[in-house]
């Protein structure tokens, strides 16, 4: 299991690849993401900038800088049935286009599920590449996001004006 962070116009960011997966991306450093449980220590876990790694990383910068709208890169969430179902469901909300908790519960066949798509969303350790922050509120308010409600916001208006 390999590990880069970087610093991005996002602030610091941790991407995790295993056997040539993405398994996680957080915001901060590799001690920020065992401290907030975004990635379980494991004395396997080493630092180092895989082909994997490089290519989620550019993919990345190409979407901060606008020029990216879909990524294209192996991963691999670590979930239950119905986590996975839900970020299925994430990965077909297109750029630049928003999605209510219930829009998703419907989707999967569970239209009374919008609290627990709301609690896989909680769960998602590939946030932008499983794009978790295009899900709001049915009231139109941003809700909950992992890095923060202002950094959700700053994804939201990114895709809005590209």
């Amino acid at each position: 299991m390999n590990y880069y962070t970087k610093q991005t116009a996002l602030g610091n960011i941790t991407i995790v690849e295993d056997r040539e997966f993405i398994t996680s991306l957080f915001f901060g450093d590799i001690n920020d993401g065992i401290k907030n449980k975004a990635i379980t220590y494991s004395k396997y876990l080493k630092n180092k900038l895989t082909d994997c790694l490089d290519t989620a990383f550019s993919q990345l910068e190409e979407y901060i800088n606008g020029t990216r709208k879909e990524f294209d890169l192996p991963l691999n969430p670590k979930g239950t049935p119905f986590q996975q179902k839900v970020w299925s469901a994430l990965l077909s909300i297109h750029y630049g286009e928003t999605k209510s908790y219930k829009d998703i519960a419907v989707k999967i066949g569970d239209p009374n599920a919008s609290r627990a798509v709301g609690m896989a969303n909680n769960k998602n350790k590939i946030p932008i590449f499983i794009p978790c922050h295009r899900v709001v509120s049915s009231d139109g308010t941003i809700g909950g996001y992992a890095g923060g409600e202002s950094l959700k916001a700053k994804l939201l208006e990114l895709e809005s004006n590209n």
